[in-house]
């Protein structure tokens, strides 16, 4: 890993460490850090279904909307992850990181942590998703 990477997950664990966050298990950073990379990857999802940006004027009159979250937990490799899943209001929107009646995710959580060391954004990471 060259010297960001290594900085960036320095500064991470740091702040871990000093606001008395553990790095695995439920509530932990590599939870949250995989919550927060599998929402945005989610938000590009919705964005991509509907064709517009979140509150973007163009998806006035466009039959199908936003329509708030719901939430849902997954297993994980770092333990169980809420995740505040979009919805549309037509009932059309089939999340594909994530699909509906998944419980299990395997594999995202190194494929996150792998991106975000790599100092990716969370666009980025979301782009690559």
């Amino acid at each position: 890993m060259g010297g960001l990477d290594e900085q960036l997950i320095d500064q991470l664990v740091d702040r871990a460490k000093a606001g008395g966050l553990q790095l695995t298990g439920e509530g932990g950073l590599l939870a949250a850090l995989t919550k927060r990379v599998l929402e945005s990857a989610l938000e590009g999802e919705i964005t991509d279904h509907l064709g517009y940006q979140a509150h973007d004027p163009a998806g006035r009159g466009s039959g199908n909307s936003r329509n708030g979250v719901r939430s849902k937990t997954v297993l994980t490799e770092v333990g169980p992850v809420e995740l505040d899943v979009p919805r549309d209001r037509n009932g059309s929107f089939e999340p594909r990181i994530v699909a509906k009646r998944q419980k299990r995710l395997s594999g995202v959580d190194e494929m996150v942590i792998s991106l975000a060391a790599k100092g990716l954004t969370t666009g980025e990471v979301q782009a690559h998703l």
